[in-house]
């Protein structure tokens, strides 16, 4: 007969197993193992508020104008193959006509924009997410919400009007935390259908991109020299497509004349300060050559654009120690909506904790204290005037990107604009700081709201912005495989 003690004992050892398979349990139903759909996240199906006139709609049918004669062709290939660095080292990863990055896309406003992907090898699909630009939601490029992944040898054809000028970027949105990094991307750029900017003479593309520890500039180890006669104006259009921010400053005085594809209203002269350019983000810069000699604009890392004689290297500025508040840079102008009249509000609070996503085991990102796919669906209507609060209650930096839309910066930390109105499609959230947010629901579809550092979206940090009444019949994962992150 056992002893009180071995009773005990085993009461206890049973007990703990039974708690520990509960805890199983509940952890290993948030794995998602297998095929699912978008519009079950958050634990429960999409419903409860009044959708578009005339019932549900696909994201399928959210398009351009299927009649309309495309102003603007482009094709591009897609291929995974070695990527021969100037300046540096060959490293495995992903072109677009056989180049990385891929060629700059131009057209200019109120041009049809035709595109057609085509994937010549790259294994896991691929598909062609068009950063800051608000496309239809057709053409978002997010596999697995918007569309399938384009495996090889398919195709598939993006189609969107170039609303608003500025500088954006094209990116893969299947696998994309290998295929960003990868370098399966591109700059955009749409000219303006006004008269160019007085004084500005000549438009530079600077795209960044980290290949395996590599910094480069326009997918080179090297400075981007640009010839230029004295007093003439450079708008130099960076685009950061890395994971981390990258800082942007010159010895000179420049202005800040675009963030994130929307012109700054009245913009000062900026000295001693450098620009913090998110991971995802893009700011328009403009200065001036020197009367004689050059000026270095420092683009992170140890690359800069050279404007000026080509003759002469400029020596390097120091890193200013603060960095440029927009908060309170330039003059203040209409939004266009009162953000006090909001009707939607949401809380988007990032924290962490222990858990399993996909079966993985990990210390994984929470969104309002729930784990990925029990994270939040924010749900509105079209016409919405929208509100929400970012918080990082995390250590690190979370570059937060929406798609479709741009949305005006109220506040951070408390402390309220001041300035010209702060436009965003990506936001870099500090550890503790809070954003306060707010834009108009204006194009229907099911978009995601996502951290830019590719890995922490992996890692659980995605939800989604839905519209009532929109639909997806594309899944995630399975036998789709579709993996948008």
């Amino acid at each position: 007969m056992p002893s009180r003690r071995s009773v005990l004992r085993g009461f206890v050892i049973g007990a703990a197993s039974t708690a520990v398979a509960g805890l199983g349990a509940v952890l290993w139903s948030r794995t998602l193992i297998g095929e699912h759909s978008v519009l079950t996240m958050g634990g429960h199906p999409m419903g409860g508020m009044r959708g578009l006139a005339g019932g549900p709609v696909s994201v399928e049918t959210l398009t351009a104008d299927p009649h309309r004669a495309a102003d603007v062709r482009v094709r591009l290939t897609a291929r995974r193959e070695h990527i021969r660095i100037r300046g540096g080292r060959t490293v495995d990863g992903f072109t677009v006509n056989g180049a990385s990055p891929g060629p700059v896309l131009r057209a200019r406003q109120g041009q049809l924009v035709e595109v057609e992907l085509v994937n010549e090898t790259v294994s896991d699909g691929a598909t062609l997410h068009w950063h800051g630009v608000e496309v239809p939601c057709a053409a978002d490029g997010v596999a697995g919400v918007t569309q399938n992944a384009v495996r090889p040898g398919e195709t598939f054809l993006y189609r969107f009007v170039a609303t608003h000028p500025g500088t954006y970027w094209y990116h893969s949105h299947q696998v994309s935390h290998e295929q960003v990094v990868g370098g399966l991307l591109g700059a955009v750029v749409i000219e303006s259908d006004a008269d160019p900017a007085p004084m500005v003479t000549t438009d530079v593309v600077a795209v960044l991109h980290l290949y395996d520890g590599q910094h480069t500039l326009n997918g080179e180890v090297a400075d981007l020299p640009v010839t230029a006669a004295p007093g003439a104006t450079a708008r130099v259009r960076v685009v950061n497509t890395d994971n981390g921010s990258a800082s942007v400053w010159s010895a000179a005085s420049f202005r800040v004349v675009a963030v994130d594809g929307r012109e700054w209203h009245e913009p000062g002269d900026v000295s001693g300060r450098m620009v913090v350019v998110p991971a995802g983000g893009r700011a328009d810069i403009v200065l001036t050559a020197p009367e004689t000699g050059a000026v270095r604009l420092h683009t992170g890392g140890a690359l800069s654009v050279i404007l000026g004689d080509p003759a002469t290297t400029p020596v390097r500025a120091e890193q200013p120690s603060e960095a440029l508040d927009l908060l309170a840079y330039g003059t203040p102008a209409p939004l266009g909506f009162d953000p006090q009249r909001a009707n939607r509000t949401f809380d988007y609070i990032i924290g962490r904790r222990v858990g399993f996503i996909d079966g993985r085991p990990g210390w994984f990102w929470t969104i309002n204290g729930r784990m990925y796919p029990d994270v939040p669906m924010f749900e509105v209507a079209e016409g919405d005037v929208v509100r929400m609060r970012i918080r990082n209650d995390s250590s690190e930096v979370h570059p937060m990107h929406l798609h479709g839309h741009h949305v005006a910066v109220l506040s951070r930390d408390g402390r309220v604009a001041t300035g010209a109105p702060w436009w965003a499609d990506t936001i870099g959230v500090q550890p503790g700081e809070s954003y306060e947010i707010a834009f108009v629901a204006d194009n229907p579809g099911i978009w995601a709201d996502h951290c830019h550092d590719l890995p922490h979206a992996v890692d659980g940090l995605i939800a989604h912005l839905a519209y009532a009444g929109v639909t997806t019949p594309f899944l995630m994962d399975g036998s789709s495989a579709n993996r948008p992150e």
